[in-house]
Formats: C-alpha cells, sequence, structure tokens
C-alpha cells in the first residue's frame, strides 16, 4: 500500500511513478481528502486534550473540598460531555474518510524503483546475463508431447475429474514432481532457510495484505461460505506470518521457505498455453520469501535472485535473467527479475521465476514492522520462485530429450529421482 503521507505532500512522486507504469491518475481528490483527514485528526487530539484537562480539573477541584454536586462541578462536567460528543461526531467522519481513501489506495499498486528501466511493455525489458548454451534444433518435440509419449501425464481424466487446464500426474510423472520439490526444499534449506508449509486456504485479510485483493479478485478461487481463498502463491500466507508484528531487529533477515500447491483463474489468458505444463489452474511452486529491513533490501533482491538461478544452474538448465521495466512490474513489485528458462521445443525463453523487491509496500499493507533504536519502522518484504515446479519438469524434458524416446535427468536430480533417465513405457 502506498504512504499516504506521500500522497498528501508529495502527489507528484507518486502521480510520475504510476505514469511510468501506464497508469494516468488524477490524485487531487485524494490528496484533498488526506488533508482533511488530517485537519480532523488534529481537531480530535486537540478536543480530547481539553477533555482530559477538565477531567483533571474536576478531580482537583473535589480534592480540595469542592462538591461533586455544586454548579462549578456541574458547568465544568457538562462542559466536558459537550467535548466528548463532539470527539464521536469527528472520530465518525475520520472513519468514513479514513475508509474511502483506503479502499482507494488499496487499489493502487506499488511505485517502481529508480533503478527500475521506464518502459510500456515486455517488449521494453532489459536482458541482464544469461548462463547455459540453449540448445536450437528443429528436431526437438514439445514437453507435453514427450510426456504423453512417456505415459507422465493425462488431461483428458483431468478434464473428467474437474476442467481444462488441470493435470494428473502418472508413475515417473508424479515421482518426477516430488523429486523437484524435495530437491529445491534441501537446496534452499542447506543455505539456510526455514522450511515452512503454510495453509492451502487463505482469508480476505492475507490477500488483501500481499497485494493480491481488492484488484485481482477475479484471478483467485473462491470459497464463498468461509471467507476462504485458494492461495495463488505460498507468497500469501508467507506475508502473514507476521501480519500486526513488530520484528525485532536482530531476527532479521527472515528468510523462508515454502512449498504449496497454487491455485489461479488465469482470467483473460484463454489462448495461451492451453497445453502441457506451462499455464495450468493448480501448479506446485517452491516460494523464497524475505523480510528484511529497508537498508539491507536492495542487496538482499540480488541474493534471492541468486538463490534461484542456483536451482537451474544445479538442473543444469540454459537462462537468463530479465529486469522488468515500469510497464510490465507486478502489481506490489517496485523492481523485478524474471528468470527465463529455455524451452528448445518451443524454440523460446519462458518464466520460471519471478524475483521481486516490494519495498515497505506489502508490510504496510500488512503492518509489519520492526524498531530501529527507538522508532518502529515497516520491514521490505522480498519474494522469488524456486521454482515453479510444472514449468522446470517441463524445461527438463525439453532439454534432456533424446533421439531414441528417453530423456536424460540432470545429476543433482538422481539422488532424489532414483533414476538417470526417463524412459518410454514400452522399454
Amino acid at each position: 500500500m502506498l504512504d499516504q503521507r506521500l500522497i498528501r505532500e508529495n502527489p507528484k512522486l507518486i502521480a510520475d511513478g504510476l505514469k511510468n507504469r501506464g497508469i494516468e491518475i488524477d490524485l487531487e481528490q485524494l490528496q484533498l481528502k488526506s488533508e482533511r483527514l488530517k485537519d480532523i485528526e488534529q481537531q480530535r487530539n486537540k478536543l480530547q486534550a481539553q477533555g482530559n484537562s477538565i477531567g483533571k480539573e474536576v478531580g482537583q477541584k473535589i480534592r480540595e473540598g469542592v462538591k461533586p454536586n455544586s454548579n462549578e462541578i456541574d458547568l465544568l462536567r457538562s462542559k466536558g460531555n459537550k467535548i466528548k460528543q463532539k470527539v464521536a461526531e469527528l472520530e465518525e467522519v475520520e472513519k468514513e474518510i479514513s475508509e474511502e481513501i483506503k479502499n482507494t489506495i488499496l487499489t493502487l499498486p506499488n511505485i517502481p524503483n529508480k533503478e527500475c528501466p521506464i518502459g510500456k511493455d515486455e517488449k521494453n525489458n532489459i536482458v541482464i546475463r544469461s548462463w547455459g548454451e540453449p540448445i536450437k534444433s528443429k528436431d526437438y518435440k514439445d514437453h507435453w508431447s514427450i510426456a504423453e509419449d512417456l505415459g507422465l501425464l493425462d488431461t483428458q481424466r483431468s478434464v473428467r475429474i474437474s476442467k481444462s487446464r488441470f493435470v494428473t500426474l502418472f508413475n515417473e510423472g508424479a515421482r518426477l514432481e516430488r523429486a523437484l520439490i524435495n530437491f529445491m526444499l534441501d537446496l534452499h534449506t542447506n543455505k539456510g532457510y526455514t522450511e515452512v508449509l503454510p495453509p492451502a486456504l487463505v482469508n480476505t485479510a492475507s490477500l488483501t495484505a500481499s497485494g493480491q485483493l481488492p484488484k485481482f479478485s477475479d484471478e483467485s478461487f473462491r470459497c464463498i461460505e468461509d471467507d476462504l481463498w485458494l492461495t495463488p502463491t505460498a507468497e500469501v500466507p508467507l506475508t502473514s506470518l507476521h501480519r500486526e508484528e513488530i520484528i525485532p531487529l536482530k531476527n532479521l533477515p527472515i528468510r523462508y521457505v515454502a512449498y504449496s500447491p497454487c491455485f489461479r483463474r488465469e482470467a483473460g489468458s484463454y489462448g495461451r498455453d492451453t497445453r502441457g505444463l506451462i499455464r495450468l489452474h493448480q501448479f506446485n511452486k517452491v516460494e523464497l520469501y524475505w523480510f528484511v529491513h529497508p537498508e539491507n533490501s536492495r542487496k538482499a533482491h540480488e541474493q534471492i535472485t541468486k538463490d534461484a538461478e542456483d536451482v537451474l544452474k544445479a538442473l543444469e538448465l540454459p537462462y537468463r535473467v530479465v529486469e522488468l521495466c515500469t510497464g510490465d512490474l507486478g502489481f506490489s513489485a517496485s523492481r523485478t527479475y524474471d528468470l527465463e528458462v529455455w524451452l528448445p521445443g518451443a524454440e523460446t525463453f519462458r518464466e520460471i521465476s519471478s524475483s521481486s523487491l516490494c519495498n515497505d509496500f506489502q508490510a504496510r499493507r500488512s503492518s509489519i514492522r520492526t524498531k530501529d533504536g527507538k522508532t518502529n519502522v515497516l520491514v521490505h518484504t522480498l519474494n522469488a520462485s524456486g521454482l515453479a515446479v510444472g514449468r522446470t519438469m517441463a524445461a527438463l524434458l525439453e532439454n534432456g530429450q533424446s533421439s531414441d524416446g528417453t530423456v536424460a535427468l540432470p545429476k543433482a536430480l538422481v539422488p532424489y529421482f532414483g533414476a538417470s533417465k526417463l524412459k518410454p513405457q514400452s522399454k
């Protein structure tokens, strides 16, 4: 959530940041409401101070011998009651305006960092670095063809069970998914991450805290009767692990790694990546999440990105790191690196991890702070996929395929999977 003080005192900064995202907005009305709210708050504080002073005066006079039912005391109490009534009226107005401001601010995305390249869309993203040598061959198959040949998955039966864009994994496909999850978790916990297995159902407050609501309500599956939603990413419950807390400074940084099933309606994306493992309504993901002191967040962003990259390196998958321009940033992010893995069958790079620095955007929505000296300051949060499991499997199938129909697996995964190759069922 954006800082209301900035909207009041420096609306141009906010407007310029949103403009770089491609959002033209007039903040005048919001600024006026914010200024009025501050004025009302000052009036209320002044009246409350007067009321407290009158209360003390009444007590002092009674201690000095003035009778409690005297005219003098009655007049003071009457004055005090009028002040209380006025305070109550101001509180109602204050509450109403505050709610209006909050509801508007909750729909506004984060402001891009100064380092973030300005651009309109993904065409303006910048390739930062690359690793590995992409295989380029017209003879390579798409991952879904390989998976079907190997008997790893079944989409038709999944439609019978639920609907399109769900997949059921069988035999070595199910085992490979499990092996990847365990491999990723071990890789990150060995670096000092704390492993978390959060709930898959989250409440409205958690989705709002992470920035999913109210903007993207049509992207999530909802259990209406219970005020619960199927989580679109482990970022949501991990953000709320410390909601409304003051984290001791000595405990920072906090680094979590979590496996979770993720659920997304993918509204508006029909017709894109409808085959295979790339764009599903349900998928597994290993998520990295950091809470850090604001002074350390830039360095932390580089590190969490490298931690995600290490998974791709260990799995011997060629990839590149792309910095997103302002117009392509996610709602809560102020700066983002996408990791894009090479898929030789599709002859393209495909996003497999998004590493984002959110500054204090999520912490303000969640009221997550730390004490810096005597002052409470909002922490900064970061998240990165480490990695999306289905897309990782797709990349392994396409990059490891051989002309004999087998798929070679990277050495790092063999102890988890129990074999060095995937073989057709007939062999």
